[in-house]
């Protein structure tokens, strides 16, 4: 996940948590260390995300020698009002897919016009 990004300041459309869980979907044996660097938090942040994750039943993990293996709960509804009813796994596979998507392509981030098709494959899943 190479090097630290440079910190970010003023508000955002996701929150840090948002972010840690969405970093989990895509990787579920990612490393605290990887994770604090993509999302540009410290890994005491993201020690303390992963326990309110885990706390309210976001996420799960399993120890395996050395490594975590993190297990989300994608039936888990949102917390917020606004979101009642909406599972985490619709979050998810917005997040997940578009980091994928901007992974793989070769211009600026989000890689296309504005007008480009935001879900370029309708059939996908949530991790």
């Amino acid at each position: 996940m190479g090097g630290v990004p440079e910190p970010h300041s003023g508000w955002t459309f996701l929150t840090n948590h948002a972010r840690v869980l969405a970093t989990i979907a895509d990787d579920p044996n990612v490393r605290i260390r990887d994770i604090a660097a993509h999302c540009r938090l410290t890994e005491r942040a993201v020690q303390k995300i992963i326990a309110d994750l885990e706390q309210d039943g976001y996420l799960s993990h399993t120890r395996e020698g050395r490594t975590n293996t993190y297990r989300i709960e994608p039936g888990k509804v949102l917390r917020h009002p606004a979101e009642a009813g909406l599972p985490v796994a619709s979050l998810l596979s917005l997040l997940v897919e578009d980091e994928a998507r901007r992974r793989h392509t070769d211009g600026p981030i989000g890689g296309g016009s504005a007008n480009a098709n935001p879900n370029p494959n309708p059939n996908s899943t949530a991790h």
